[in-house]
Order: C-alpha cells, then sequence, then structure tokens
C-alpha cells in the first residue's frame, strides 16, 4: 500500500478527483498512479483501428499525467493504460494501492439511475478505501472547511480510523452521532463534534458492508454535497 490510484478519462469530473488524489499524495508523502483504461467496443477489429483507438487512450492518459506534474508539489507521478474493464482493474490495482480516488461519473455521460456505475463497483469492491469525488470541474477551496463526517451511526474501527487520519491531514474536525470519546482521547490533535453537519463536509465516510446493506452508498453517490470515502470494515 505504498502509493494513491486514481481513476482518470479526461472528463470535468476526473480533473475534480484529480485535485482531490494529488492532494492525498502530497498530505501522505506517496506517489501517484494515474490510471486509463481503454476497450474496442464493436466486436472484432483489425489491428489498426485498435491501435488508433490506443493511442488517443494514450493520450487522455498522457494528458491527466501531465496535469498531476504540472500543478504538484513534488508528487512522483506514475501511469497504468489498460485494455478491458476500467472497474475490474481499479479493483486489482486496490490490492497494492493505500486509497483509489475517482470521480462520480465519467465520459460516457451515464443516467442519473446508473451514475457512478464504475465507482460504485470499485467502492463496492476494491481492497483498500476508495474516495469518490463529485461534481465536475476543479475543487474550490473554502476558506472555513467543513469536517469529515462519520455517517454510521455505529462505525467500524476502520472507518473511524481512516475518517480521524484524514481529518488530521486536512486539519479539519471529525463529526459523528456516535460518542467518540475514546476516539478522541487517542487523537488529540483533532477537534470532535458530536452531531450531523452533512450540509457542510469536507468529507463524508462509510463503511462498506454497512452502507451496501443500507443502501447508503448508492444514496450518497448520487446525493452527497461532498466527496465520499467508502472504506472496508475490520474483520471483527
Amino acid at each position: 500500500m505504498n502509493h494513491i490510484v486514481l481513476g482518470y478519462d479526461g472528463s470535468d469530473f476526473a480533473m475534480q478527483a484529480l485535485d482531490w488524489a494529488l492532494d492525498e499524495a502530497e498530505l501522505r508523502n506517496l506517489p501517484l498512479t494515474v490510471f486509463h483504461a481503454w476497450q474496442w467496443p464493436y466486436g472484432e477489429a483489425d489491428e489498426d483501428a485498435k491501435a488508433h483507438l490506443r493511442k488517443a487512450a494514450d493520450h487522455v492518459l498522457w494528458h491527466g499525467a501531465d496535469c498531476a506534474r504540472a500543478t504538484s508539489s513534488g508528487v512522483r507521478v506514475e501511469t497504468d493504460l489498460y485494455e478491458g474493464s476500467a472497474a475490474q482493474r481499479l479493483v486489482e490495482l486496490s490490492g497494492g494501492a493505500a486509497l483509489v480516488v475517482v470521480g462520480s461519473r465519467g465520459l460516457n455521460a451515464l443516467p442519473r439511475a446508473v451514475v457512478g456505475s464504475v465507482a460504485g463497483y470499485v467502492a463496492t469492491h476494491a481492497v483498500c478505501p476508495v474516495i469518490i469525488v463529485r461534481g465536475p470541474g476543479p475543487l474550490p477551496a473554502p476558506a472555513n472547511p467543513g469536517p469529515v463526517v462519520v455517517v454510521d451511526k455505529e462505525p467500524d474501527a476502520a472507518v473511524l480510523e481512516f475518517a480521524f487520519s484524514e481529518a488530521a491531514m486536512h486539519q479539519v474536525p471529525v463529526t459523528a452521532s456516535a460518542d467518540l470519546a475514546d476516539w478522541s482521547a487517542r487523537h488529540p490533535g483533532v477537534q470532535v463534534q458530536r452531531g450531523d453537519a452533512h450540509e457542510r463536509a469536507t468529507l463524508m465516510v462509510v463503511g462498506r458492508k454497512r452502507s451496501a446493506r443500507s443502501g447508503t452508498a448508492s444514496f450518497l453517490l448520487q446525493h452527497a454535497p461532498c466527496p465520499i470515502a467508502v472504506v472496508t470494515e475490520g474483520d471483527s
């Protein structure tokens, strides 16, 4: 788990995900892998036609990596170009990653009912935590950023550890409906707030299994006012 993986397809949504992924890489002092997938969608094809599509895909990946290198402060940027399913490859890459970051939508402009088909699949199956960044364009930098909000009413330890780590890195509070007194003692540098601050959140954090059972993650993919982190719960 020695790098951040970014799913990038050249869309405005991917540009916003790139901003978030770069921040994570800088704060964690980890390299960033910019990933792009391509596949021929029309059945059998001659190699010349496929080569043309691959060249276009390579250009998309180059653009993402170039943007990352131009706007980062010392982050090592690597690339991964893959022929096949973007969702499945991102899950594969998650096995060696500290974090996967994806946009909530891509260039295919999926209808709202199936928004985030790649993001949803990765959030459900990835080995590491996944952050889904909602909205197009560059991320705004609010003067007074909101808290990291723990959505689960009875959050797992892995979810809380991720939430407190993110809050410490971004220097914002943690807000939850659960009693976090013990966690506050373990993380004295992070302010803890009790209650509901979803509308002001910098990041919302949910557990993968619980959110899948309740449908919370699917709902947040379409309606959350901020990026969403989906974290695998521990064995306990």
